[in-house]
C-alpha cells in the first residue's frame, strides 16, 4: 500500500485557478454582508455567482460521465478550501447547488440526468438546485416509525403527476433569486402514508417553473450572511411521475448517500475558515507589539497557540482529504471517515478560531478584523449538514454497534 498526499499536476492547477479566482473575484462578494436583509444580501451576490459559473467552476463539480469536468471529491475539496476561505456565503450557494442535484446523479436514470442537469453544465446564468430534506421541527429522526413524525411532507399520485404538500426549512437557495423556486428542487417526501419509514419516503424532482412554492421567510442567520436559507411551503406542487428518483420508497437511502460526500467537504470548510483565521493571526503576531518591545510572536504563549492551531489545520485537512479519497474509491470505510472528518473539522474550527481570537485579543472583536466573521461562519458547521449530535455521532454509534464493525478498516483506504 502506498500513502501519497501529493496533488497531481492537474490538481495543482485547479488549486491555483481557484485561489486566483477567489482573490480576484470572490472577495468582492463580502460587501454584500453589510446589507440589511437576508434577501438583499443574497441577491447582491448574484453577479459573483454568475462569474463563478461563467468561469466553469460549477461544471467542475459535475462528474465527467454526466457531462461535467469533475474527477472526484478530492478535486471538490481543493476548490472548496480556496473559495470558502475567502467568502463562505457564495461558496455555499454553489456547493449547496451541487448537493441539490446530487440525488439526481446518485439515483437518477441516464434519461433523468440528461434531462435535468443541462442548466448546470452551461457556463452562463445563475442556476440553482436545492435538496429539500430539512423541515420545521427538525428532520434528525426522518426514519422514525409511528408515532414519530419523521418526514412530514407528503406526495400522492394524481394522474401522471405527483402532488406535493408540506413545509421545508434550512434548504440552501430553495426559493431561488425571485421567491419562485430554484431551477431544480429534489424534495424528500412521504409517498406511502402506511408504510414503514424505510419504504415510505421518496425523492421527487420539482422543476422550475412550478406553482405552489410559497415563500414564508428568509432566515437571518448568524453566519453565512449572504447565503439564502428560506422557510417555505409546497402547496399542491406538481411534478411528473417520471421525476421520481430511484424506486419509490428508497428516499432515505438516497438521502444518506447524498450526505456522505458532503460530510467530508464540511471538514474542508472548517479547514478553510481556520486557515483564513491563522493567516490573519500570524501576520498580527509578527507585526504587533501591543505596547511592548518585541512583536508578540516572540512570546512563548503566542507561539505555542499558533503552533497548536497550525497542527489542527493540517490534521483536519488530511483527514478530510483521506475521507474524500475513500468516497472517490468507494472504500468500505468511506462513510466512517467522512463523518469523522465532518465532526472533527467542524468542531476544531470553532475551537481554533476562538483560540486565535485570544492571540489577537480585543481587536479580534472589531468587524474590521475577519475573526468574528469567520467564527460566525464556523458556528454553523457542527450543526448543519446533519448535526454532530443529532445525526453524525449517532451514525458512528450505529457503526460501532454493528457485530461486523472492523476498527482497523479505516487504515486500509489508500
Amino acid at each position: 500500500m502506498a500513502i501519497d498526499f501529493s496533488l497531481t499536476p492537474q490538481q495543482r492547477e485547479l488549486q491555483r485557478e481557484s485561489r486566483q479566482f477567489a482573490r480576484d473575484v470572490l472577495a468582492g462578494a463580502r460587501i454584500a454582508q453589510s446589507l440589511p436583509t437576508p434577501e438583499e444580501r443574497f441577491l447582491a451576490t448574484r453577479p459573483v455567482y454568475e462569474a463563478m459559473v461563467a468561469a466553469g467552476f460549477l461544471r467542475k463539480c459535475v462528474p465527467a460521465p454526466a457531462g461535467g469536468e469533475n474527477a472526484g471529491l478530492v478535486d471538490m475539496a481543493i476548490m472548496a478550501e480556496e473559495f470558502y476561505s475567502v467568502d463562505a456565503s457564495v461558496t455555499l450557494t454553489m456547493l449547496g447547488t451541487v448537493l441539490g442535484f446530487l440525488p439526481i446523479l446518485l439515483g437518477g436514470t441516464p434519461e433523468q440526468c440528461g434531462r435535468l442537469l443541462g442548466p448546470f453544465l452551461k457556463k452562463s446564468g445563475a442556476p440553482l438546485a436545492s435538496f429539500c430534506a430539512s423541515e420545521p421541527g427538525g428532520s434528525a429522526n426522518a426514519a422514525s416509525p409511528a408515532p414519530g413524525e419523521g418526514v412530514r411532507t407528503k406526495a400522492k399520485v394524481e394522474g401522471d403527476h405527483w402532488i406535493i404538500n408540506g413545509r421545508k426549512k434550512w434548504v440552501s437557495s430553495a426559493t431561488g433569486w425571485d421567491r419562485k423556486g430554484a431551477d431544480i428542487l429534489c424534495v424528500v417526501c412521504r409517498t406511502d402514508p402506511d408504510a414503514l419509514p424505510g419504504t415510505a419516503i421518496s425523492v421527487i424532482v420539482v422543476e422550475r417553473p412550478a406553482s405552489g412554492i410559497v415563500f414564508e421567510r428568509a432566515i437571518d442567520t448568524i453566519g453565512h450572511r449572504a447565503h439564502l436559507v428560506p422557510e417555505f411551503r409546497l402547496e399542491n406542487v406538481s411534478a411528473p411521475r417520471d421525476n421520481l428518483l430511484g424506486e419509490e420508497g428508497s428516499g432515505l437511502a438516497l438521502t444518506a448517500a447524498s450526505f456522505t460526500g458532503t460530510a467530508a467537504l464540511v471538514g474542508i470548510f472548517g479547514v478553510a475558515l481556520m486557515r483564513a483565521a491563522f493567516e490573519f493571526a500570524l501576520h498580527f503576531a509578527r507585526t504587533e507589539k501591543r505596547g511592548g518591545i518585541h512583536p508578540i510572536i516572540e512570546h512563548q504563549a503566542v507561539g505555542y497557540a499558533l503552533a497548536d492551531a497550525k497542527t489542527s489545520i493540517e490534521a483536519a485537512r488530511y483527514l478530510s482529504w483521506c475521507a474524500c479519497h475513500a468516497v472517490d474509491t468507494q472504500s468500505p470505510a468511506a462513510d466512517e471517515l467522512a463523518i469523522q472528518a465532518k465532526i472533527y473539522g467542524s468542531e476544531t474550527a470553532v475551537r481554533v478560531i476562538t483560540d486565535l481570537m485570544r492571540v489577537v485579543g480585543v481587536d479580534s472583536y472589531d468587524h474590521e478584523a475577519p475573526l468574528g466573521r469567520l467564527l460566525q461562519d464556523a458556528l454553523a458547521l457542527p450543526i448543519f449538514d446533519g448535526g454532530n449530535i443529532g445525526v453524525r455521532r449517532r451514525q458512528l454509534h450505529t457503526m460501532l454497534k454493528s457485530p461486523d464493525y472492523d476498527p482497523l478498516a479505516a487504515i486500509s483506504t489508500a
